[in-house]
């Protein structure tokens, strides 16, 4: 077989799948060259690579979408391979036939097998010829009650978009029609299907790795069962629970799946497990998945130089490598989850996760970076590796928990509480499990924001005081003196859920500003940066971090984060009644149909459409009532807090959220990881 040394390559990918390739090139001497949009013109990958070509313009289809476009940059740079990570061209077909009919050398699958495997409908006709178990397919045609419920599914693409649980016989034909307009926006394909939805089932997977030698490697299995819109948000290996029969059965069905298409280099056979143990196939992922670290971590691999090996034309080692231990992965988004997932964007001041054995952290953002709006909400991978399961879950909580991540919001909490939430601890898992439990995952905690803000407060003072400049000279009023002895006041605004502190202190002759009127409090030190408190005889140490007119208190065992607000409200800062803000910086994708200054709107209806970092998010009407006011159209840019329509309310109307969650058969938005793009 022909034997290809790989000298230089370039990855056409973003992000933190950039950079974990990067890392593995360099320890191979391998020359690595980035591509980059100009909305990621100082990303991390583009600062790591050796070399980095740019794609003019900033949309996903405008620049990494662009084969071409890469194409001609790793031509121009040198390189003598491409990778794709995933998502954007991974599992391209004719992406592939490029790059090696440039004279490049593909990390990747056969096309072919990249072709039988795109359309899930017929990788199913293909899979079941191998004897691979299947869901029976459903005809929409003829769908009867007995059928119930039903998932909805894109043929081609992933990532949630195109699929809908249909619970109602009534409600299909219209899913119907929503499900293919999705498809055929995000993947150019409205073809889709339906196969019987199978509750409390499991998301379980097989990493393969094949060579041209016939050698097909079935390396464990993983759970992939906590998602949110059908994506993944937590990962291990292996699978826990399963019992060994499952996981031969499973390992056997992979292989097969790979030889059945001819298989080289890495690749992923996703399956769904019933409640009752019965495995049923659902794809075949042709690339690399953001989950491969909890496998390489079991197996001590790394399947990007596995994929560099085979795509170099070397064989594999005919014996499996042996497995040891429980490896658990965590994806970091910047999103909150208690408003439906909303993905945030802004100035990453801090990301600092500790460094112990056993940790892990793949990231595609450092301090400094900002997360814009044009790609996928994900900031970093943090993987944990113990010897068992329940010191893995513990490791990777307690490194997510003393993390300090200060700017947008992410859904850190939410990972922590998921970890140590009593049915994955006993490895209760099925893909409802943030259906049932979100609530609870996203209510306020048992942690202490109060004492927080006190120490937010006191560090302001401290810092006001040690500011340079003259002091300010009292002012004199008749009997009153403003001394600075005498109690002061500052508020603060929590951030996610914009509850209001005000706290009151006073700074003595000794200098240290102390609590006033807070029996059980003391204060041992205070300085810009950190607070030490003594509570109820508990000493606290609570460290300060300052953007702007926002702070950052990480304490032992949780984050927060304040906005500093003026001690009197300001009147202009009011909106009216019924307006109805951007919840994120984004693009207005549509409206609703006739919508216009005057059109009668009613309570819940969804009236704007605005994209951002991959997901799309409606507006809601608030209530029912006529549209003033309307500031939004197809195409606008516009940025967090902008006014977009006014809505005045019926008297006798009822009001509802802006932005409510909308029902799980039509979720309010849906967003393509990168993996999926």
């Amino acid at each position: 077989m022909r034997r290809d040394v790989i000298h230089s390559l370039l990855v056409a990918n973003r992000g933190e799948i950039a950079c974990r390739i990067f890392r593995t090139c360099r320890d191979l001497g391998i020359t690595t060259v980035a591509v980059y949009s100009d909305a990621d013109a100082g990303a991390l990958h583009v600062r790591e690579a050796d070399l980095a070509v740019r794609l003019p313009g900033s949309a996903p289809a405008d620049t990494y979408l662009r084969g071409d476009l890469v194409v001609a940059a790793a031509l121009a740079a040198g390189a003598d391979a491409v990778h794709p990570g995933y998502g954007f061209l991974s599992e391209n077909a004719a992406f592939a036939a490029a790059v090696q009919d440039a004279g490049l050398t593909w990390v990747g699958p056969p096309v072919k097998a990249i072709e039988l495997m795109a359309s899930k409908t017929r990788a199913k006709e293909l899979m079941g010829g191998a004897g691979v178990p299947l869901l029976a397919p459903v005809d929409p045609a003829t769908a009867s009650e007995d059928d119930l419920p039903l998932l909805l599914k894109a043929a081609s693409g992933g990532g949630g978009r195109g699929m809908r649980i249909v619970r109602e016989l009534d409600s299909l034909p219209g899913e119907l029609l929503a499900a293919a307009a999705e498809a055929a926006s995000a993947f150019g394909d409205g073809e889709v299907f339906a196969e019987p939805y199978v509750e409390r089932g499991r998301h379980v997977e097989v990493q393969v790795m094949a060579d041209a030698y016939d050698t097909v490697w079935a390396l464990g299995t993983r759970d992939c069962s906590l998602q949110r819109r059908h994506q993944k948000v937590i990962e291990e290996a292996p699978a826990p629970g399963l019992d060994e029969g499952l996981r031969t059965r499973l390992h056997d069905a992979a292989v097969a799946a790979a030889r059945a298409v001819g298989y080289r280099g890495a690749g992923t056979v996703e399956f769904l497990v019933s409640a009752e143990g019965r495995p049923y196939f659902l794809e075949m992922n042709t690339r690399l998945q953001v989950e491969h670290p909890v496998t390489e971590a079991v197996f001590g691999v790394d399947l990007v130089a596995l994929q560099l090996r085979v795509a170099e034309g070397e064989p594999l080692d005919p014996v499996l490598p042996a497995a040891s231990g429980h490896a658990v992965e965590a994806r970091l988004y910047a999103e909150d989850p208690a408003r439906d997932w909303q993905p945030q964007t802004g100035a990453l001041l801090t990301l600092e996760v500790p460094d112990a054995p056993g940790l892990r952290l793949d990231t595609g953002y450092t301090g400094g970076d900002t997360i814009g709006v044009h790609y996928d909400p994900m900031l970093a991978k943090v993987i944990a590796h113990a010897p068992t399961r329940t010191e893995a879950v513990r490791l990777l909580a307690g490194a997510l928990e003393r993390a300090r991540i200060h700017g947008p919001v992410t859904n850190r909490e939410l990972l922590v509480r998921s970890l140590r939430h009593p049915d994955f601890a006993a490895a209760r898992l099925d893909t409802g499990f943030y259906d049932r439990h979100l609530a609870d995952l996203t209510a306020p905690g048992a942690g202490d924001p109060a004492t927080a803000a006190l120490a937010a407060a006191l560090a302001e003072a401290v810092r006001a005081t040690a500011s340079p400049g003259p002091a300010p000279t009292p002012t004199r009023f008749g009997a009153w003196r403003n001394l600075p002895s005498q109690p002061q006041v500052k508020r603060f605004r929590s951030e996610p859920d914009g509850t209001e502190h005000e706290i009151a202190y006073r700074t003595p002759r000794t200098g240290t500003p102390e609590p006033y009127d807070a029996p059980g409090v003391r204060v041992l030190a205070a300085a810009p940066d950190r607070v030490t408190l003594e509570l109820d005889s508990v000493t606290r140490h609570l460290e300060l971090a300052r953007d702007r007119d926002r702070l950052h208190v990480d304490t032992a065992g949780a984050s927060y984060t304040f906005t500093a607000l003026p001690r009197f409200t300001d009147p202009a800062t009011q909106t009216d009644p019924g307006s109805l803000l951007a919840p994120m910086p984004g693009t207005v994708v549509r409206l609703a149909e006739g919508l216009a200054p005057g059109a009668r709107v009613e309570a819940g209806q969804p009236l704007i459409w605005l994209e951002a970092m991959k997901m799309e998010h409606r507006i809601l009407a608030p209530a029912s009532g006529t549209l003033t006011a309307l500031h939004a159209a197809p195409g606008h840019q516009v940025e967090v807090g902008a006014l977009l329509a006014v809505v005045q309310e019926d008297p006798d109307a009822t009001p509802v959220a802006a932005s409510a969650p909308a029902p799980a058969s039509a979720p309010a938005s849906a967003s393509v990881p990168e993996e999926n793009a």
